[in-house]
């Protein structure tokens, strides 16, 4: 764990320094384009989440195993942490490129109907006291909403919206330049490890919330017993 955290500084570090020093300033959008390996990255990482979320709730279903629940339940916290980012950086970069935080853009749209779904599912695992219940509901809350992420993904190629199609490897004037390309690799690297961290630790923290839980669980039954 030492040795991944020291790496996952250190390609911070790294992605910092390219994102600042490294590559140019963006001819039209000026200093304000380097908000945008923040946004790429963590949109990426937000996929990965809750794609993790759906296979998660699947592998729970289909073997009753707790330890898939506490991924997921793990991966959906992460996950609208870093879909909150995504959703802020946008915010910077289009108040600045369109002059407006916000607009009815399939793409953002779909975005925050994906951070309210998840938030709705971590919410739900709050409200449902029988454990066996909420992780079953949890897991079909969680595949259905991963149904989301390759419709935001595909929204830009579906419908007319102010986000371009990807244009980060093609050819001529549309494409990112190398040192553009090679930062945002660096920057979606680097979140790629923070995100394994925090949700190896957030893992660990559900496992000692269910293991509280069983505490819990057993110190009432003894008191009813002893009632009886």
């Amino acid at each position: 764990m030492k040795a991944v955290l020291a790496l996952t500084l250190l390609a911070i570090g790294a992605s910092q320094y390219m994102i600042f020093g490294y590559a140019p300033e963006h001819r039209v959008q000026g200093n304000l384009q380097r908000v945008f390996y923040a946004h790429v990255s963590t949109a990426l990482i937000s996929y990965i989440a809750f794609i993790i979320v759906a296979i998660g709730g699947g592998m729970y279903l289909a073997r009753r195993n707790v330890l898939w629940d506490r991924i997921a339940r793990a991966s959906a916290l992460i996950g609208v942490v870093f879909t909150t980012i995504v959703l802020a950086t946008g915010c910077i970069w289009g108040t600045g490129i369109w002059g407006a935080c916000w607009t009815w853009d399939p793409r953002l749209t779909t975005t925050l109907v994906l951070w309210f779904i998840y938030v709705g599912y971590l919410m739900l695992r709050g409200y449902i006291d029988e454990r066996e219940r909420k992780r079953r509901v949890a897991a079909v809350v969680g595949i259905a909403g991963a149904v989301i992420v390759p419709i935001n993904y595909l929204s830009v190629y579906w419908w007319r919206t102010l986000h371009p199609p990807s244009t980060l490897i093609s050819g001529g004037s549309g494409g990112l330049e190398p040192p553009m390309l090679q930062t945002l690799i660096v920057s979606a690297f680097a979140f790629l490890l923070l995100f394994g961290v925090l949700i190896r630790l957030q893992a660990r923290l559900e496992r000692l919330s269910d293991s509280v839980e069983d505490l819990r669980m057993a110190a009432m039954k003894r008191e009813m017993e002893m009632e009886a």
